[in-house]
C-alpha cells in the first residue's frame, strides 16, 4: 500500500497530497487521495510524468470523464482525446492548440451553464511559464456559512441564470450570439445555495459574474444583490492560490469551489490538460448541513 500524506495548504482550502506516482495508486491509497479532496475542496499531487492515457486512465477513478461538448470557440485544433481539453496560449501554423488564450480567467465555476453541471476537474501542466498563470480557489462552504444573515435570507429559496453564450475567458462560444439582455441569456438556471451530494453540506453556488441573473428580480436589484455576493465570497480570506510546477496535477470540485487564473506573458509558452467529471443537477435539500470541516476555519 502506498504512503499518502496531506498537508493543509492554506487555512481556508486546499492541501497538498504526497502519493508518489498516481499510476501505481492501489485502491486503499487512491480512496485515502480522494478522501483529501472532499476534505480540502482542491488537491493538488507534484511531480507526475503522464501520457494523454494515463491522464484519462487517473481520471476515471474519480468518476465518469465528460466530454466538455462546449469547450471550444471554433477557432482551436479539434482535440486527439475528446476527454481532455487543452488550455494554453500557443498556436502552430495559426491555429490555437487549446483554449482561454493568456488572459486573466474571471471566477468561476466549471460548466455551470449546463443542466448537469462538473463535479471534479483536473488540470495537468506540460508547459509553464517563468511566473504568472497561477490559479485561485475560493471556499464556497465558507462564503455561505459567514454569510451576512440579511443577505442570506434575500437568496434562499431563489435560482440564479447561468449565462452559456461565453467562456471564462471572455470568448464568444462556438454556436452563440452575444447577449444584450441577462434576462434572455441562453442557459439553466440552478439554486443559488446548493447541497453538494457527496459531503451532504451546503455552499454558495454563484457560477460566473458576467450575465449572471437572479430569477424573479428586477435586473437592478439582480445586479446588486450579485455584486454583494461576489464581494463577500471571492474576498483573500477563503482563498488559495497555487503556483504551477511542471508535473502537478490540480483537482478541484466545482460543487464547492471557485476558480480563477491570473494573466501572464503570452510571449510564453503555457500548455495545461484539462480532464472533468460529469456531475448531478444542482439541488438543496432540507438536510443539507451548513458547516463543513473547512468551513470553521477562524477568518
Amino acid at each position: 500500500m502506498t504512503t499518502v500524506t496531506v498537508k493543509p495548504t492554506a487555512p481556508a482550502l486546499g492541501a497538498e497530497v504526497s502519493c508518489g506516482d498516481v499510476r501505481a495508486l492501489d485502491a486503499a491509497s487512491f480512496q485515502q487521495v480522494y478522501q483529501a479532496l472532499l476534505d480540502n475542496l482542491v488537491i493538488r499531487i507534484r511531480g507526475q510524468t503522464l501520457s494523454d492515457p494515463d491522464l484519462l486512465a487517473f481520471g476515471r477513478r474519480l468518476g465518469e470523464l465528460d466530454f466538455a461538448p462546449l469547450a471550444k470557440t471554433g477557432r482551436e485544433k479539434a482535440r486527439t482525446h475528446p476527454e481532455i481539453v487543452v488550455v494554453s496560449n500557443v498556436t502552430e501554423n495559426g491555429e490555437a492548440i487549446g483554449v482561454l488564450r493568456d488572459a486573466e480567467v474571471v471566477w468561476h465555476s466549471d460548466n455551470s451553464y449546463r443542466d448537469r453541471p462538473l463535479s471534479y476537474s483536473a488540470l495537468y501542466s506540460l508547459e509553464i511559464p517563468p511566473k504568472g498563470g497561477n490559479t485561485g480557489f475560493a471556499n464556497m462552504y465558507l462564503a455561505l456559512q459567514t454569510l451576512d444573515p440579511a443577505l442570506r435570507k434575500r437568496i434562499e429559496g431563489r435560482t440564479l441564470k447561468h449565462d452559456m453564450t461565453y467562456n471564462s475567458a471572455g470568448d464568444l462560444r462556438e454556436g452563440f450570439k452575444p447577449v444584450n439582455d441577462v434576462r434572455e441569456a441562453p442557459g439553466p438556471s440552478h439554486p443559488i445555495i446548493r447541497t453538494h451530494a457527496e459531503t451532504g453540506c451546503n455552499a454558495l453556488y454563484l457560477g460566473r459574474r458576467p450575465n449572471a441573473y437572479i430569477n424573479g428580480l428586477s435586473v437592478a436589484e439582480s445586479e446588486e444583490l450579485l455584486n454583494a455576493l461576489w464581494a463577500h465570497a471571492t474576498q483573500d480570506k477563503f482563498t488559495w492560490h497555487h503556483e504551477w510546477r511542471v508535473g502537478d496535477i490540480l483537482i478541484w470540485d466545482n460543487r464547492c469551489v471557485m476558480h480563477h487564473r491570473d494573466p501572464f506573458d503570452g510571449g510564453y509558452r503555457r500548455v495545461m490538460h484539462r480532464i472533468q467529471c460529469a456531475g448531478d443537477v444542482p439541488a438543496l435539500q432540507a438536510q443539507g448541513r451548513n458547516r463543513h470541516p473547512r468551513a470553521m476555519v477562524k477568518t
